[in-house]
């Protein structure tokens, strides 16, 4: 890219001013946009003034349109030093701008770039004649039709360094050139020929049916195929945890353990043996309870324990218990009303013992 700066002051005119035309339509772009908002008509403008001053932009054109838009100066020169589309010093009839971007550099722009200094010179400089001077400027945006100029405001695309030279000639010479694709591309078309969107079946819908049923069809396809897949992932993941981490066999999880062994200290002292614990309860007349043999629910009396007890009276025609009358309930403490079996756990001693042994009885289960 070429350094931005304004042409000597040898080459600078001394004024500059729209012609009546051009201030004609220089007010009418400013009417464009609102109150307040003037600014942004600078484009359009330094761009009329440049055509009009033979194709680049003296520093007094840069003023007046500054002072014309109410704009300080160095803000209009900063938009015109910024874009390559404003010439800063004087060009050749012709302005040949190449592009030295990524597509347009793959694709022979430095042999553009080649054929140009050796014909006109550096870039930036009028050749002898006055006809050209040229440029590499940034993308120009027809990267599909690389490599490509522009020259003034046309665009001259699918060059080589021949048909550059060619172009070059003619125009020197007057003769009328074609503008656009040298090769006869149309728009941005494929490079050798069109081979897309030539197929009828693509615009009667009869393409886009059969691609519609073939892709349903393979998403069914892969649906089941997945599920399956999913299914046996599953099971092998499954098979893998256990294989890892097994848990601890249970065999009497879930029913009862049927043993024949007993353990309570009655029956212990029935069959002979040591009690498991001698101390026991035994000396804890509050929890003591007489074991007696029971023969029928007629001879079942009541509980003999060392708390108070109070026997309900039943009514055996009615098949259920009545209660006392109201306030014959005891308060805590009292005495019971009536206590006939009332003990107070001495008389406790394990079933198959003998009365006359005057040992220490073993201790009851609770």
């Amino acid at each position: 890219m070429a350094n931005r700066r304004l042409a000597p002051a040898s080459e600078q005119p001394e004024s500059f001013a729209f012609t009546p035309e051009n201030a004609d339509w220089a007010e009418g772009q400013i009417a464009k946009y609102p109150e307040g908002r003037q600014a942004s008509a600078v484009i359009p403008l330094l761009w009329k003034a440049q055509e009009q001053h033979g194709g680049w932009l003296p520093q007094k054109a840069i003023e007046a349109v500054a002072d014309q838009l109410g704009m300080p100066h160095i803000r209009v020169l900063e938009v015109a030093t910024f874009y390559t589309m404003f010439a800063l010093e004087p060009v050749g009839r012709y302005w040949i701008q190449v592009c030295g971007t990524v597509p347009c550099d793959v694709c022979g722009a430095r042999d553009l770039k080649k054929i140009l200094h050796d014909r006109l010179g550096p870039s930036g400089h009028v050749d002898p004649d006055g006809n050209f001077s040229w440029l590499e400027v940034e993308c120009l945006g027809a990267c599909c039709n690389a490599p490509m100029v522009q020259i003034n405001q046309d665009y001259y695309e699918d060059l080589t360094p021949e048909s550059l030279g060619t172009l070059m000639d003619d125009l020197a010479a007057g003769r009328p050139v074609r503008k656009g694709s040298q090769t006869g591309r149309i728009s941005s078309e494929p490079k050798d020929a069109v081979t897309t969107l030539k197929d009828e079946t693509l615009f009667d819908g009869s393409r886009v049916g059969a691609w519609r049923k073939r892709f349903e069809e393979q998403d069914r396809k892969d649906g089941d195929a997945g599920n399956e897949a999913k299914a046996k992932a599953e099971a092998a993941g499954s098979a893998q945890a256990a294989a890892a981490d097994p848990k601890p066999a249970r065999p009497d999880a879930g029913r009862p353990i049927e043993s024949g062994s007993v353990d309570t200290p009655a029956q212990r002292a029935a069959g002979g043996q040591e009690p498991a614990n001698p101390q026991g309860d035994a000396g804890r007349g509050d929890r003591a309870t007489v074991v007696e043999p029971k023969t029928g629910p007629e001879e079942r009396g009541t509980p003999q324990s060392g708390r108070s007890y109070t026997k309900t009276p039943s009514k055996p025609e009615e098949g259920r218990p009545v209660a006392e009358t109201k306030g014959s309930t005891p308060e805590s403490g009292a005495e019971p009303i009536a206590s006939p079996g009332k003990t107070d756990g001495t008389q406790a001693k394990p079933v198959g013992v003998d009365p006359a042994d005057k040992g220490p009885p073993g201790p009851i289960g609770r």
